[in-house]
């Protein structure tokens, strides 16, 4: 993994934390996901005119992935609808760095070093140590989404890991997926709403905001898609997942969620497990 690549996946988790919390804080969770969904289709439909398209070979991964990211969305702010931010994100993201890791490592024989493997570890814990930091009960419900977010996220993570080497135009085939998800999100959201006029309503209210977050989801996932074509995924994944530290800041100073002194010394050794993947390439 090269120095740019590391800038570039570090950057994108602060802008992923970012998105999320700006999901969060709409508080009508089909309008959140709508505005991030006609982004995708504008950015989408101009990088299909602009950019190579992707080889016919990515074309499976191309529309399974936009099936599972339209899920997730959906189900990622349903699960902030009942869950708490510090506590919802974080776990889904260490639940997708384990997912991923497996399969990259299993599937893809992809091979780690001693110190990456301890980093990615190191990053794990942290995360499952950030969303338990505090210490309440959690709802059956919202637990349960954020198993199925965590789910969608590893399987999306791999295919796109795969299809984007088979693509022949890593930012082609970010592309398009973003203008099949472009389409299938806001339909998605319309055909969930029971009260389409208010949908309408609260989309236009939170126009601002929800574009804002479209914007930073679309340069967050577009760089991780760029860095899987040539890193391994399971560093990618770890990395990508550092936006806890970013997210959980935001948490503080926006949710007024207070992740006590575990969740400092766990924010600090996802920040240690950074380095040691770094120091093991």
């Amino acid at each position: 993994m090269t120095p740019l690549v590391l800038s570039a996946v570090l950057a994108s988790a602060i802008m992923h934390g970012t998105w999320n919390a700006i999901a969060k804080a709409i508080p009508d969770r089909l309008a959140s996901s709508a505005l991030i969904g006609l982004v995708y289709l504008v950015a989408g439909a101009a990088g299909c005119v602009l950019l190579p398209s992707p080889a016919p070979a990515s074309w499976a991964a191309l529309a399974a992935s936009a099936a599972l990211q339209t899920a997730y969305l959906i189900l990622l702010t349903a699960a902030y609808a009942r869950t708490d931010f510090s506590v919802a994100y974080p776990l889904t993201r260490g639940l997708a760095v384990l997912g991923v890791t497996t399969l990259a490592v299993t599937v893809l024989h992809e091979h780690l070093s001693t110190m990456q493997a301890v980093g990615v570890v190191v990053v794990v814990a942290a995360l499952f140590t950030l969303a338990f930091a505090r210490r309440q009960r959690h709802s059956r419900t919202g637990l349960l989404l954020v198993l199925a977010v965590a789910a969608c996220v590893t399987a999306y993570s791999f295919i796109d890991g795969v299809g984007v080497r088979f693509s022949g135009s890593p930012l082609g085939y970010a592309a398009w997926l973003f203008l099949l998800q472009g389409v299938s999100i806001p339909l998605c959201c319309l055909l969930l709403s029971r009260d389409r006029p208010a949908l309408l309503t609260s989309v236009r209210r939170h126009l601002l905001l929800g574009t804002f977050g479209g914007v930073l989801s679309l340069l967050a996932y577009g760089i991780v898609v760029w860095a899987q074509a040539t890193a391994p995924l399971a560093l990618v994944s770890a990395l990508r997942e550092t936006g806890v530290i970013a997210a959980g800041v935001i948490g503080m100073l926006l949710f007024k969620e207070r992740p006590g002194a575990a969740g400092i010394v766990a924010a600090v050794a996802a920040a240690i497990g950074i380095v040691t993947i770094r120091l093991g390439a």
